[in-house]
């Protein structure tokens, strides 16, 4: 067939059109690619955060720094797929009867009384991935206000990453010690907020879920997220506590894991919750039942200090 024919014959045939997306999915992709890119955004030297998920990226202290062409796809794809219905995932009676032991031990223990012009101190473990060939392993001390009105100190140990270097953009994650101030934020829940919630489990994951309107790919894993990222500072809040674990127990497709380990290689018995990116994992002391951090974070400490950068005595 000559070029003329083939030209003609194009003419005949109806056109493909443009592939395209309908506006509710373009607007979920626009929604999803650009919280992807902010919660890998990396944290500068003064920035504003506060006891845990209060804003979604704010609290995710162990990120991704590039967002690699694979991660936009994998969103992509996700999308394109369907973010269609929550509550679909089944659960595991085990995984349920576990969360509510939990529970009971985590009612028993006892509150710790805090005052406005204290702070809450979290100490913990993770990494931050800067590249592919570049992941840095750091363990974190925090001081937040606990009436969030003051400024607070975060304190980043770098145990494996590159030396100090000029110039360098991402200097306060080279290997050693940095000190990075915490401006209060009116967008962060404070640890008196986090006293205020209600304790009843249903009216608890009612607020959380719209609390969490409009985030995750679905409202579990995104309610899930919410309540993994209140649990340090709940342990200081024994009814809290057991309700965000009883709320968990609601929220279908947690199963057990039965040999776990936090990110610091502590073992443990584990609780895994099928999220939007692959599956999230509490993991937790198998004699005290004590909450360890998960298999991206383990959590070393939770205290209550006097001042910014003092370690609590117990």
């Amino acid at each position: 067939m000559n070029p003329e024919e083939r030209e003609e014959l194009a003419r005949l045939l109806p056109s493909p059109g443009e592939p395209v997306l309908t506006s509710d999915r373009h607007d979920l992709l626009k929604d999803l690619l650009m919280r992807e890119l902010t919660e890998q955004a990396p944290e500068l030297r003064d920035i504003a955060t506060a006891p845990r998920r209060r804003a979604r990226a704010a609290r995710r202290r162990f990120a991704v720094i590039a967002v690699p062409l694979a991660t936009a796809a994998a969103i992509v794809a996700a999308v394109l797929a369907g973010a269609v219905g929550s509550r679909t995932a089944t659960t595991d009676a085990d995984a349920v009867d576990l969360l509510h032991r939990i529970a009971e031990v985590a009612a028993a223990k006892k509150s710790v009384p805090v005052s406005d012009d204290q702070y809450i101190y979290v100490r913990s473990q993770g990494s931050m991935k800067f590249s592919d060939h570049d992941i840095r392993i750091l363990r974190e001390a925090r001081w937040t206000a606990v009436d969030g009105k003051r400024a607070g100190l975060r304190r980043v140990t770098v145990l494996v990453g590159p030396p100090f270097r000029p110039r360098d953009p991402f200097s306060s994650y080279s290997k050693g010690t940095h000190d990075m101030r915490l401006s209060p934020d009116p967008n962060v829940t404070t640890f008196r907020e986090l006293q205020a919630l209600p304790t009843d489990p249903d009216a608890l994951l009612e607020k959380i879920y719209a609390g969490t309107k409009g985030e995750g790919q679905t409202e579990e894993s995104a309610a899930l997220e919410k309540i993994g990222d209140m649990l340090p500072d709940a342990t200081l809040l024994p009814e809290l506590d057991a309700a965000l674990y009883r709320a968990a127990a609601k929220i279908p497709g947690v199963s057990v894991v039965a040999d776990a380990k936090d990110y610091a290689g502590r073992s443990g018995i584990g609780l895994s919750f099928k999220e939007r990116d692959g599956r999230t994992v509490w993991v937790f002391d198998k004699k005290s039942l004590d909450f360890l951090g998960s298999a991206d974070e383990a959590l070393l400490n939770v205290g209550v200090a006097d001042k910014a950068g003092e370690t609590p005595a117990t």
